[in-house]
């Protein structure tokens, strides 16, 4: 089930999720909703389906196979190359979790990858003030007992005025 209602941030949808299979589809709905550029914050602990949202947001702009996506956790950073209606996107999924300070998050190139061809997922990105302020929205994920997830996106209002337009997508 999704849902779509204004706050005083922005534009926020909010899903619920069964299984990991009902994650990946909520991220391929969400695709509609994220026109470049945009740089949000993936919130959530350990576990909760992070990179399991990503697989479906990879999926939708044909950038990669859902089993190709994976954290970048150890890596830091992971880029897909796909499209959204018809035009060329790049997918940045990072992972700032062992990035100790400001200075240290700087070698990433943040700013090099906020192209407007880009959709910049960070997560734990919530722990660095420079990504806060930057970030034109974000998606949080929290567990509601076993394999079942809640998913709220919230999208600034410079980017929800636009992405009202849209249809709003809905998951199972």
């Amino acid at each position: 089930m999704s849902s779509g209602s204004q706050t005083v941030e922005g534009k926020m949808y909010e899903f619920t999720t069964q299984s990991g299979a009902d994650t990946i589809e909520v991220g391929r709905k969400l695709v509609r909703l994220l026109e470049p550029p945009q740089l949000l914050l993936l919130r959530g602990e350990l576990g909760t389906g992070k990179t399991t949202l990503v697989k479906g947001i990879a999926e939708a702009l044909d950038a990669a196979e859902a089993d190709e996506v994976t954290s970048p956790t150890f890596t830091l950073l992971h880029e897909y190359n796909g499209t959204r209606d018809g035009k060329p996107v790049k997918l940045y999924h990072l992972d700032v979790y062992r990035i100790e300070g400001e200075r240290q998050l700087e070698t990433l190139g943040l700013d090099e990858l906020l192209t407007p061809d880009a959709l910049v997922l960070v997560e734990w990105g919530d722990k660095f003030k420079s990504i806060r302020k930057r970030a034109t929205g974000e998606i949080a994920i929290t567990a509601s007992g076993g394999d079942s997830r809640k998913i709220a996106v919230t999208l600034k209002d410079e980017l929800a005025s636009t992405q009202t337009r849209s249809s709003q997508p809905e998951a199972k």
